[in-house]
């Protein structure tokens, strides 16, 4: 990619996956549906069931060939989220409630201005954290290894 190309790349995303959005412009122009993966690199969003195109996949040893539907990227201007209370599309805001945490508002003329809450699915990790210790983590005993104390100074490297 070309630094001009970077120049145009989104850097703060208010799409995520899992969100309702609508499409505002294309072929499928007023329907809406749920961001099913953000490309980021491309400013691109696969919105599921969607901008279906034909696909042309020729067969190998290992797999089948045909014509098969997919859904296609559409830029990510083309979409807006929909506010949860009035089913129209919005902009995205952000506010800090008083308890300081960021929260997305929805924003623009004849919307409710509430909480658009972060989806579901983001809070579920496709790999799992592991519960056992590897062979490159280091051992709880040397963890709570207490090496230096701080009214003595015992511990501290010469330097």
């Amino acid at each position: 990619m070309g630094w001009k190309a970077a120049e145009k790349l989104i850097r703060h995303w208010k799409i995520l996956r899992g969100d309702n959005v609508m499409i505002i412009r294309g072929k499928d122009k007023g329907e809406t549906g749920t961001i099913k993966r953000v490309i980021r690199s491309q400013n691109r969003v696969i919105v599921e069931g969607k901008n279906l195109i034909k696909k042309h996949i020729k067969g190998g040893p290992d797999h089948e060939g045909g014509i098969f539907t997919v859904e296609a990227p559409l830029h990510a201007s083309n979409v807006q989220v929909v506010d949860p209370v009035t089913g129209r599309p919005c902009k995205v805001g952000v506010k800090y409630l008083e308890d300081g945490t960021k929260v997305r508002v929805a924003r623009g003329t004849g919307t409710s201005g509430s909480i658009i809450p972060r989806p579901e699915i983001l809070k579920i990790r496709t790999t799992p954290r592991p519960t056992t210790a590897g062979p490159k983590d280091t051992p709880m005993e040397f963890v709570w290894e207490q090496t230096y104390d701080a009214k003595t100074g015992k511990g501290m490297p010469d330097l």
